[in-house]
């Protein structure tokens, strides 16, 4: 019995062709999956960008000399301690200064007798002058002993205000509050007067952050300073807790002409210690704020040949590519000065594979990672 293939074949081929035109008709192009967010109207501050870098200097940097020499007999403080203004930090062996304020008062008392019976002896010679028993050259004579005892006195009275004041340099304490640094001279040593550094006392409540902006700044600087208080905000490497507030409160006299920036300091509380002099920080200068500004994230924004522009989604789920102005960012997010109103719908993900018109489809953060992939 034979079998003919062709005709069988012929007719299982028609009914595959049959079947996949009964299928229905051609579809269109697939929705685009999108990631969209929304044009918010809000407040933003206007900052300058990029953020300059500073360092942390101290409000006042005190060296501690002795104003006399001698053996430091003890130190009153440990390094690294907080001291007050006229804290004891160091005493100087104070025998010396004693016994030299002893003696000044010794000379005092000896030549206050003297300068008194200088004056007995020049009023009785004047007695004697005016009756004409002494000559005109004793009388002078008289009257420059009493000078010279009046003088030896008064420089008597200095020597002892002299010693007054080395024997009280014999405790020397702290000009300003502040944190002590390391000790220079211990317990022992021989001080040179004033030659000799024993410490170094550094103010940090407040304290100062130094840094430096371009000079375009300057006049917006000026003008917004003579109306408020600029704010500062500075961050820092490992930073543990909210970022340190402080006011701007100097401005310097001049340009640096060979970078064209212009040094400016903040001033700082600093009563948690977060800022430590010496210290690299960025600094974060408000100039004021934007009011009622319109709002999206600054990955919507795409660049054309001719100008920026948004896609915006309409109502019916299509696209429309919007030519827009921008305006400063901040924190992730771009200001669109004109070109789109606050509420509209804009596409922040898988722009590569939009045209105006096409349809899109909203995804989830999670599950668009590859919609921006043509």
């Amino acid at each position: 019995m034979k079998i003919h293939l062709f005709p069988f074949l012929f007719a299982l081929a028609a009914a595959v062709l049959t079947g996949g035109c009964s299928g229905g008709a051609k579809k269109g192009p697939a929705d685009v999956p999108v990631l969209v967010a929304q044009a918010i109207q809000t407040n933003l501050p206007v900052q300058i960008d990029p953020p300059p870098v500073g360092h942390v200097m101290p409000v006042t940097t005190a060296t501690v000399h002795s104003q006399i020499g001698g053996i430091i007999s003890q130190a009153n403080f440990k390094e690294g301690d907080e001291v007050k203004s006229n804290a004891l930090l160091f005493t100087i062996d104070p025998r010396p200064s004693q016994a030299a304020l002893d003696q000044a008062r010794a000379n005092l008392e000896r030549d206050s007798g003297q300068l008194e019976y200088q004056k007995a002896n020049y009023s009785r010679d004047q007695k004697l002058f005016a009756a004409k028993i002494i000559s005109q050259d004793q009388s002078d004579t008289d009257k420059a002993s009493l000078d010279a005892a009046t003088g030896t006195v008064a420089a008597d009275k200095a020597a002892i205000t002299n010693a007054l004041l080395n024997l009280e340099f014999c405790q020397i304490r702290s000009p300003i509050d502040g944190k002590a640094g390391g000790l220079q001279a211990y317990a022992g040593n021989v001080v040179k007067a004033p030659d000799d550094v024993l410490l170094t006392i550094n103010q940090i409540h407040p304290i100062y952050v130094q840094f430096a902006v371009p000079e375009q700044y300057l006049p917006e600087i000026k003008e917004q300073m003579a109306g408020q208080t600029l704010k500062v905000t500075v961050t820092f490497e490992n930073m543990v807790g909210p970022p340190p507030q402080g006011e701007l409160t100097f401005v310097d006299n001049a340009v640096d002409m060979t970078t064209g920036t212009i040094q400016l300091k903040a001033t700082f509380p600093n009563e948690d210690n977060s800022l430590w002099p010496g210290q690299f920080v960025n600094v974060t200068l408000t100039l004021s704020e934007l009011t009622n500004a319109v709002v999206v994230p600054s990955q919507a924004v795409q660049v054309g040949q001719n100008n920026q522009f948004i896609y915006v989604v309409k109502a019916d789920q299509t696209v429309e590519m919007r030519p827009v102005k921008t305006g400063i960012t901040f924190d992730g997010d771009t200001v669109v000065e004109n070109g789109l109103a606050a509420g509209e719908t804009v596409v922040t993900d898988g722009q590569l594979q939009l045209a105006p018109g096409v349809k899109v489809v909203v995804r989830s953060p999670d599950t668009a990672s590859g919609a921006s992939a043509p």
